[in-house]
């Protein structure tokens, strides 16, 4: 039997079925990608705000410009005093090395002066030997210390030296400190070792102990130092004789002389009133002073006293020395007493004694 022919047909409800499915398929499975990709993909990005970073970058450049700047301008004065310090140290290499040869020659130099200097005090001493000597033979007797002034500068004096008692008065007023009264007020206000070392002290003290060594060993003597009042330089022996060949004890004169500070004002007449106590009187006198008195046995009233007045001071201490007594004047200079060198002359020509007016270097 012949088969029923049946008609296929190409599109039927099933195949839209399927199809409008897969559709609906793509479509959802497109809008859940789409969806995940916007929900994961942010809308606007927020970038941070760097603006004030860059301006403190930007200052700190500008700070380590500057800063290179100035320390190349710093390298530069550096270098330019290297350059200036190698140039001194180069002179100065130069000048030690002349100065190196200077010195080497003053060292020559100063090699022959001390033995110059060494000769001259040989021929110190040999003379010192010869006039002791010829004093010996002349049977005057001999020095009785030694002292070597600066030099090798001899001086006629004229004074009369010798005597059996012999006495030396020393003025220790302020006015031996200096020989103008402006330098003798400013030194007044000085420390005791600046009066002590002042010149014209020390000049005074090589004086005497210049006398001390024209002493004869078998003579005495005595040291009055004088101001407005008079003492022994020996404590405790005013009024007595001391003997010169107690070696010691003279010694020990001249350094207690040392320890005086001139001070106060003069009365000659006080120191001429000691001499009479003295038993019995000296036969030879030394006064080493600078000028006329400025006061008698007693302070005077006002502050100043005038060139009259100081002359009637002095004619009435001239009145209490005791008759033939040679006085011999050794008189320093000072400023504004120009009757002191007349006045002192004439005491020596009445009394049979000399007058001198040292130079600086003397003794």
């Amino acid at each position: 039997m012949a088969k029923k022919r049946t008609d296929v047909i190409t599109f039927g409800l099933s195949f839209l079925d399927i199809m409008s499915c897969g559709l609906g398929a793509v479509v959802l499975l497109f809008l859940i990608i789409k969806h995940n990709v916007e929900s994961s993909v942010p809308n606007t990005i927020e970038m941070p705000d760097l603006s004030s970073e860059v301006s403190m970058l930007e200052k700190e450049i500008l700070e380590g410009k500057e800063g290179l700047a100035e320390l190349l301008n710093t390298i530069d004065v550096i270098d330019n005093r290297i350059v200036t310090a190698q140039g001194l140290a180069r002179r100065i290499t130069e000048d030690l090395d002349d100065k190196s040869g200077n010195l080497e020659e003053a060292l020559a130099s100063a090699s022959q002066d001390s033995e110059i200097e060494k000769l001259k005090q040989d021929l110190r001493k040999l003379d010192q030997e010869r006039q002791r000597q010829e004093a010996d033979t002349d049977n005057t007797g001999s020095d009785t210390r030694s002292f070597v002034g600066e030099g090798n500068r001899q001086y006629l004096t004229g004074l009369k030296l010798g005597g059996n008692r012999v006495l030396v008065l020393l003025d220790v007023s302020a006015s031996m400190l200096e020989q103008t009264i402006v330098n003798i007020i400013r030194t007044r206000n000085m420390s005791d070792e600046t009066k002590r070392n002042a010149p014209k002290w020390r000049q005074a003290l090589e004086m005497v102990e210049w006398l001390s060594t024209r002493f004869p060993v078998t003579s005495k003597y005595q040291i009055y130092t004088f101001n407005s009042s008079v003492d022994s330089i020996v404590s405790n022996t005013k009024g007595q004789w001391l003997e010169v060949s107690n070696n010691d004890q003279l010694n020990q004169v001249f350094e207690d002389l040392k320890s005086i500070i001139p001070e106060g004002g003069t009365s000659l007449e006080n120191v001429f009133d000691e001499i009479s106590r003295l038993s019995p009187v000296p036969d030879n006198i030394y006064l080493i002073t600078d000028g006329l008195p400025t006061q008698g046995r007693n302070p005077p009233r006002s502050a100043t006293v005038s060139g009259r007045n100081r002359m009637q001071l002095f004619e009435n201490a001239v009145e209490k020395i005791p008759p033939n007594i040679p006085f011999n004047i050794i008189l320093l200079p000072m400023e504004g007493d120009p009757m002191a060198a007349s006045a002192f002359w004439q005491l020596a020509q009445i009394t049979g004694g000399s007058f001198m007016s040292p130079s600086e270097d003397w003794p």
